[in-house]
């Protein structure tokens, strides 16, 4: 029992667990706002469902509101999420100046040529 309870434990299972948790409730969010912006779009344009559209017998009106519906989350999920993360990981990681790059065997050898000299003149 003692191995199953470290398992249980590790690090990585408990983030995992809390991830899924926080996800499905941050979907309900997300489907939440997608339907006010479907309902707005609506407001604009007439009803954004095209579940009755069945263009010569082919219903495919289901899966162009479900399209819509998608790219309306991705954008909120974008917009939402991934962009303020984005700015903010950009302003907490310090960006180090460029890295100085590493003197070749030519600069080196000109170095202890120039250190010789000088020390052949004092």
């Amino acid at each position: 029992m003692k191995g199953f309870k470290d398992f249980l434990m590790r690090g990585n299972l408990m983030e995992l667990a809390v991830a899924f948790i926080l996800g499905g409730a941050f979907s309900t969010v997300v489907t939440s706002l997608t339907t006010i912006i479907m309902d707005l779009i609506g407001k604009l344009g007439g009803t954004p469902n095209f579940s009755g559209w069945v263009p010569g017998g082919v219903h495919v009106g289901a899966f162009i509101t479900d399209v819509i519906s998608f790219f309306v989350m991705s954008l909120v999920i974008y917009a939402g999420l991934i962009k303020p993360i984005e700015l903010t990981t950009a302003k907490l990681t310090h960006t180090e100046a460029e890295p100085v790059p590493a003197p070749t065997t030519t600069d080196l050898l000109v170095e202890i040529r120039d250190e010789l000299r000088s020390r052949q003149i004092h």
